[in-house]
Order: structure tokens, then sequence, then C-alpha cells
């Protein structure tokens, strides 16, 4: 793990000026992975160093031979990154008992994901605690002299982000896994390519991230991860699945046949009643799942045949509601807002859509945003700010949006940059194929992405 970022209250800012981040330990060697939105040309340093440095957008266009992107670390009020050998293409984040509201560095979480591994083997179900997550630090600029700099070394030392993970075995790779508690227990629910929806205890795995003792008997009892519950009516693997936020234990999975089914929990969460009526008005793969914060028996779904539906599990078969043609093409990933009656999407369109449930009859959102230059591949609405939502995407960027920013908010804006859409808050780079993005629920303003070269763990100056 690594470290960069800090404090700057210019929205206008977070887009103008970031120019994201190289991890410390491997900055001499990895140039292509280099983070931001900013650029130096090569050569211009010579005539003028500064003179030579640019806004770099995303999508607009490619960088030219002899430029590299910069981190800006004023653009970062945190930011830390991880590898855990293969990559986890489905991640979520786990309640901790230490408080909600948390801004005082240094950080912790726990996070649960799922690895996608070369052979089905050499899989894991991941529990990570990541801790001593400090904020970012401005560089003051002056000389230091050597005590100084040794005190600053053993300063460093201290500030070292840790992490601990406990990995269990899991044959077949595991597509998406989401969390939730059930009394005393903490689940995780996985769709595997193997065809089946599993449900795990991971208080094992939490007592291991939590203490040395636990973990060296974990890792001596370890073997092939023992579902606590499995379903395969499926009959064919799938991606999307949920825990119901008001009624614990209450799960809905959709596969890529179009089916999708309820389960019930029974003996206090210890075992599932499925209904083997599957929901299926979608005609082609279900995509993702979300319930409603609201209403218990509501949940809503998005397919690859372009439309999204709203369901009450209370008249099966089939939607109460649809929007058929919702995006041009798969429709991928949705969003809930906890307070406000909307629904967030996003598609291989590379668009985001924000509807309005009171209005969802009518087909039409009420924003439409067109940033992203490939699929997008995650979105979620914020859980402290029912106006702000990020996205990620296939073109390795994560969007920070606010849809209560108007033109008049931004002020005098960067040239170049006047054609953005003002909602736009923040462009994080440096990830390869972002696949999964999450807010921490307990640390407001942070988040959580996944992708194909790793984790990274931020937050920006706009939120």
């Amino acid at each position: 793990m690594s470290a960069p970022g800090d404090d700057n209250e210019d929205r206008a800012a977070a887009v103008a000026e970031m120019e994201d981040v190289v991890s410390g330990e491997e900055e001499e060697d990895d140039d292509d992975d280099d983070e931001g939105v900013a650029m130096e040309d090569g050569d211009a340093e010579e005539d003028g160093g500064a003179a030579g440095k640019q806004v770099y957008m995303p999508g607009m266009e490619p960088l030219a031979l002899g430029q590299e992107l910069e981190m800006d670390r004023s653009a970062y009020r945190m930011y830390h990154e991880c590898q855990t050998g293969a990559p986890c293409l489905s991640f979520d984040v786990l309640r901790d008992d230490d408080g909600d509201g948390r801004e005082q560095y240094p950080l912790s979480m726990l996070l649960c994901a799922g690895t996608q591994a070369d052979t089905a083997i050499a899989n894991r179900l991941l529990v990570m605690r990541m801790h001593n997550l400090h904020g970012t630090e401005k560089d003051s600029g002056k000389e230091e002299s050597s005590d100084e700099e040794s005190d600053d070394e053993d300063e460093d030392e201290q500030k070292k982000p840790q992490m601990e993970l406990a990995m269990l075995p899991h044959y077949g790779g595991i597509n998406r896994v989401r969390v939730t508690r059930c009394g005393n227990a903490s689940l995780a629910a996985c769709w595997s390519e193997k065809g089946q929806v599993e449900i795990f205890d991971l208080r094992a795995q939490l007592e291991a991230v939590h203490s040395s003792a636990a973990m060296a008997a974990f890792i001596n009892q370890q073997k092939e991860a023992k579902a606590l519950y499995s379903f395969s009516g499926h009959m064919t693997e799938g991606f999307a699945v949920d825990w119901s936020p008001l009624v614990p234990g209450r799960l809905v999975s959709g596969d890529c046949k179009k089916n999708i089914h309820v389960w019930e929990p029974q003996e206090g969460g210890a075992s599932w009643k499925i209904d083997q009526r599957p929901f299926s008005s979608h005609s082609k793969s279900v995509e993702d799942l979300q319930w409603s914060p609201t209403e218990a028996t509501v949940f809503a779904s998005c397919s690859v045949d372009q439309s999204i539906r709203v369901w009450d599990i209370r008249a099966p078969p089939n939607s109460m509601l649809a929007a058929t043609g919702a995006h041009t093409s798969d429709v991928n990933v949705i969003s809930w807002n906890r307070s406000e009656p909307f629904l967030l999407s996003g598609g291989d369109d590379g668009v985001l859509k924000v509807w309005d449930l009171r209005q969802f009859k009518a087909g039409t959102p009420v924003a439409n945003f067109k940033q992203h230059s490939a699929p997008i591949t995650s979105v979620e609405w914020s859980p402290a700010d029912s106006s702000v939502f990020a996205a990620g995407g296939a073109d390795d960027v994560v969007s920070q949006w606010d849809l209560s920013v108007e033109s008049c908010d931004v002020g005098a804006r960067v040239e170049g940059l006047k054609d953005l859409p003002p909602q736009l808050l923040f462009l994080h780079q440096g990830q390869t194929e972002v696949k999964e993005i999450h807010w921490h629920p307990q640390l407001p303003g942070v988040m959580v992405s996944t992708a194909l070269s790793g984790f990274n763990v931020f937050r920006t100056i706009s939120v």
C-alpha cells in the first residue's frame, strides 16, 4: 500500500488540477500505471518547466510521445493502494464497530472480496483489514537538516498503512460479492462462475484479521471454503445479487439466462427458502439488482435487454414498472438513492442516467451524462449526500458527480474545460480496467475501487 492528496475547497480545481497518483514504491518502474489528469511534456521541462504543464482530460486527447501524467497531491485528502495477488473483480465494505462519521486519521476499514485467478483452484474469498490509513500531506518546500530528515523518516515509518488478509480457498472465480449482517453473523453472498450462489459466514476471517493468534489458528485450519448455504437452481452463472437493507437475510439473485430468484431467510439466517418460480420479465441476462431502501418488498433490476424494471415480490412473476429502452445497449449497473426516489444507471454506451421513480413510466431520465468513453462498470450514490454519486468505467476512470451543482456555482473555469458538465466534481485515474467502486458508509467521502491492477482507497478534495 502507498499514500498521497490534501485539502483544498475549490471544487472546480478538483477537476482542473488533479494530476493523480503513482505508487510511492513503484514510481520509477511503472509509467503505464501513472494516474491522473494533468500531464507534463518531457521536452517542455527544459524550455520552461511549469510552462510545459497542462490539464489533461481523459478521453479528449491521447498522451503524445514524451508526455507523462503526474500527481497533484493537493487534489487528494487521502490516497492508498494495495495488491491482493489475483485481481478482485468484486468487493463489498463490511461495517465495523468503530462508529460512523469517522474523519480523524488514521482510518481503518474492513473489506470482503473475491478473486478471478488464472485457474479455478487458485481463487480465494478474502477479508481485508486496512488500518493506519493517514491523510496525504503537502510538501513544505523548505530544506531540512539531517536530524529533521531522521525524524521525518521515523514519522513516515509510523504512518505506513497496514493490511491483514484472511484468505479462504474457493474453487472457481467469484463474479460478485455482497455482504450483510444477520444477527451476530457477517455473511457474504457470492456469485460463482460454477453457476452457484453461495452464502459464507465470515466470522472466522474477521477474527483472524483482528488477532495474530486467531490468524495463526485460521491459517493452520485453512481448507477450501465451505458454504453455509448454496443454490444451484439458476442453472447457469450470473453477476446480479443484493441483500435487503430492511429485512435481515433477505436476498435476491439474477442470472445470465434472465431469471431472478428471491431468498427468504429461515432458522434465524442459517438457511433460506428460495421460490423456484423466477421473476422473468427480462428477455436477456440480468446484470444488476438493487433492493429499495424504503420498501421491503420492492427491488429493481437492469439487463442486457436494455431495460430497467421495478418489481414487488408480492406479485410475481412480472415487473410492475419498466423503462424498456433505458439505454441504447446493455444496462450494466444500477444504484438506488437511499433518501430520494432516484435510480442511477450505467450502460455499455458509457452513459450515466438518473431516473425519478415518480416519473418512471414516462421512460425519460431526469439527468443524462456522457463523460466516460467506454462501458460503465459500477455506479453508486453517496451514503452521506443524496445529490452525490460516483461511477467507474472500462476507460480506467472513476468519476464523481454532484447533481446540486449548477453552472453559476462553478465560477471561472480553466481554459479547455469549459465544456465539462458543471456537475462533474472529480476524475480519478491510474487503475487498469476499473471493475467496481463503493463509498465507505462509515468514513465520509472515502471511496474504494478495484480493478485488474489492484485496489485504490482515496478521498478527494471535492467530497
